[in-house]
């Protein structure tokens, strides 16, 4: 059985530490003012990989966010596409996971 608090906690302060992170690295993107060719290259070669984590973030939040309207839903825990229930197991590594390892594996077997 999910506690459902536990889940919306740690869900929440993965949100929270998510946010801090998009923070540090728009800070980090807004910071590069280099006059040095050189330099500003290499900071543009970083800028792009910052913007990947910023683009990752901002894609794990919108999945937590997804997660906790589905816990206020009483839908948390349930495969949005068959309806079983998601194993505890799975909800412990990916606990904003909206779908079952089978439809997981079904779906990535069609990509």
């Amino acid at each position: 059985m999910i506690d459902l608090d536990s889940r919306r906690g740690q869900l929440l302060a993965r949100k929270e530490e998510l946010t801090v992170r998009l923070r540090e690295i728009d800070a980090e993107l807004d910071a590069h003012q280099s006059k040095d060719w050189e330099e500003l290259a290499t900071e543009r070669e970083g800028d792009e990989v910052l913007e990947g984590m910023g683009a990752s973030g901002k894609a794990e939040i919108a999945m937590i966010n997804a997660a906790l309207e589905r816990i206020s839903e009483g839908e948390y825990g349930f495969c949005a596409v068959c309806g079983e229930e998601i194993s505890e197991k799975r909800l412990d590594v990916l606990p904003y996971t909206p779908v079952c390892k089978d439809c997981a594996a079904r779906n990535a077997a069609r990509s």
